[in-house]
This record gives structure tokens, C-alpha cells and sequence, in this order.
């Protein structure tokens, strides 16, 4: 079974507007690797569209783009991409696919069928899914910025707080952040306590 894994720019005070992110070299090549580590991607409606209104085109030379970009967007083009959404139900871009029925049996079965592991890249998706406890590895840029504004991660809120484990954080040259954390184990047995 793969793992899912929610990735995100996200600036310091939460905000995760695809626009207030630093968006250079080093970011988009951060990226690239996490989808190449990956087997699939993940999205919720909205993001699908936004995605599909412009990397299709920069993949196929149609927009000047830096190399980066580039690498990103063709390595985009042949990922498979998997879609989450209520209203809509033809996704024509090149491997996508959308993910029908029950939310929590559909994103299961994705990941059984992706021992390589799945990408999600939607915040308000990352939410639902975090309720249904399926998400196992955060990997967010943190921006070196304060936005001010939303949307911001989980505003919509999430039934318990989650426990998290640190696995890497490492710094940019923008200054951003890239932090891997792993759910803690919630099953895990306290620490035995001596007796006084």
C-alpha cells in the first residue's frame, strides 16, 4: 500500500495561496522530486481546474516557461492524475482519472493500487481526508512571508488535533522551508511511568 502524502506552499501564518508562495528554481525543482517520488497525483475540483488552465499548455511549449517549470510541467503531463469531485465527471487532460463513490473507499483503494504513493496537492481536499484519517505524511514549504489573508491550512477544522513527527526540515536559499513530518502513531502505548 502506498502512502498519501499532502504537500503545500504554505506561508507563515498559514495562508496557502498558490500565489504568495515563492515561486523560483528551487521551489519548482522541489516539487518535481516529490512527484517524481510519487506515483500518482491527487486533487480536489478546484485545483484540478487550475492546474489544467495552464500546465497542459506549458508542457507543450504553447508558454515560454523556464526549465524548471518545464521539467515540471511534462513530468506533470505523464503522472497519472486522480480527481475528487461532485459536479464534475469528464476530466479530459492527458491520464486523468476521477475518483467515484464513497470518498474514503475510493481514496483507499487508490492508495492499495499505488505502492509508490500518492501526491495530494488541495487544501480543502487534505481536510476531508485528514477527518477520515488517511493521510500519512505531510511534506509543506513554508514560505518566508506573512500573508495576512486566507485561505489558510485546515480552516475548516479538523476533529482532534494531530500529532506529527518530524522527519527532515531543510532551508532553501529563498529562505522557505521544506518540512517532512509523519503522523505520529496514535495506537502507541504511553511510556511506562516509574511508580513514586
Amino acid at each position: 500500500m502506498g502512502r498519501l502524502t499532502f504537500s503545500i506552499n504554505v506561508t507563515l501564518d498559514g495562508c496557502v495561496d498558490h500565489q504568495e508562495g515563492v515561486a523560483d528554481d528551487e521551489t519548482h525543482a522541489f516539487f518535481t522530486r516529490l512527484m517524481d517520488e510519487s506515483g500518482a497525483m491527487l486533487w480536489g475540483r478546484l485545483t484540478y481546474e487550475m492546474m489544467e488552465s495552464y500546465w497542459p499548455a506549458v508542457a507543450r511549449g504553447d508558454m515560454e516557461a523556464p526549465p524548471a517549470m518545464r521539467e515540471w510541467a511534462v513530468k506533470l503531463e505523464a503522472k497519472p492524475k486522480y480527481v475528487v469531485s461532485s459536479t464534475r465527471k469528464r476530466f479530459p487532460w492527458t491520464n486523468s482519472h476521477p475518483i467515484d463513490g464513497d470518498l474514503c473507499m475510493g481514496i483507499q483503494k487508490l492508495k492499495d493500487a499505488t505502492p509508490d504513493g500518492i501526491l495530494l496537492g488541495s487544501g480543502k481536499l487534505a481536510a476531508q481526508l485528514d477527518r477520515l484519517e488517511l493521510i500519512d505524511e505531510y511534506r509543506f514549504l513554508v514560505h518566508p512571508r506573512i500573508a495576512g489573508h486566507g485561505p489558510t491550512l485546515y480552516e475548516s477544522g479538523l476533529p482532534s488535533t494531530r500529532r506529527l513527527e518530524l522527519i527532515s526540515a531543510k532551508p532553501l536559499r529563498s529562505g522557505a522551508v521544506a518540512m517532512h513530518y509523519r503522523r505520529a502513531d496514535s495506537m502507541r502505548s504511553p511510556e511506562p511511568q516509574p511508580l513514586r
